[in-house]
């Protein structure tokens, strides 16, 4: 038997996620991606769980998404987009529940837009932070261009979108992409800890302040918004400069864009 893509967790009434597929830096595939959406809907609903917690196995949080063949199978674009509005739409708004990330390790393109996503951010001190999709010559996608802002600011946002460089876990905190930082030893204890220090909090007063907070800067159809972000990615992805961005990476080079 395989292993499960993601590990769930009952502490209490903390919903712990853990991305598991260490051998892949926890991309995300198409089965984990579900496997989130549906942890995700069904912790909505359980009384029992007053805070979800996701967090990776190993080294990594999760280094984007899964871009090999088998990871979708023969799964049409439509679907993925569904599945990822689902994603953003289901962390974010429908689920009234404060989700808080932990992040463990690198966090790179969807992989940052997941941990961005979430509520709250208690980030490693051996973390790093990646924007990925300009250096693949495309733009955001998983609601990045709306969450990143809104935490960081519009020329935070651009700066660290645009100028492709990694980041340390301090620095992160300090343009608001993550609100603690705590040592690699001592992360797993800490993460869990604040989890379950927001989960002692009575569950209408969680709610509702999520739900009142979560309307400030909501856009008018976040739904639209992801779907044209993906459209957009895929076009950058597409262009001759994407497919240039891509080779130069494998050959370890310096792209030459011709814009187009």
């Amino acid at each position: 038997m395989t292993d499960p893509v993601l590990i769930k967790e009952q502490q209490d009434h903390v919903l712990l996620l853990r991305l598991n597929r260490p051998q892949k830096k926890n991309a995300l595939s198409g089965d984990l991606t579900n496997a989130i959406v549906e942890a995700i809907e069904q912790a909505s609903n359980d009384d029992a769980v007053r805070v979800i917690a996701i967090t990776g196995e190993g080294d990594t949080f999760c280094a984007g998404a899964d871009l090999s063949p088998s990871s979708n199978g023969k799964e049409s674009a439509s679907d993925t987009i569904d599945r990822v509005v689902k994603l953003v739409t289901g962390i974010r708004v429908t689920c009234e529940k404060p989700v808080i990330c932990g992040i463990n390790g690198l966090a790179i393109g969807a992989g940052l837009s997941l941990a961005m996503c979430c509520d709250m951010r208690i980030a490693s001190d051996s973390a790093t932070f990646h924007p990925g999709y300009a250096r693949a010559g495309t733009s955001p996608d998983c609601g990045l261009t709306w969450t990143l802002p809104q935490a960081v600011g519009h020329e935070q946002a651009m700066r660290f979108l645009l100028e492709v460089e990694f980041i340390n876990a301090a620095k992160a905190q300090r343009i608001g992409m993550v609100g603690e930082v705590v040592a690699a030893d001592e992360f797993t204890g800490a993460f869990e800890t604040y989890c379950h220090k927001i989960a002692s909090i009575a569950p209408l007063a969680a709610r509702q302040t999520k739900l009142q907070v979560t309307r400030v800067g909501l856009p008018e159809d976040l739904e639209q918004l992801v779907r044209d972000e993906l459209r957009f990615t895929g076009k950058g992805l597409a262009s001759k400069d994407g497919k240039e961005a891509v080779r130069a990476i494998f050959e370890k080079r310096q792209p030459n864009f011709t814009g187009s």
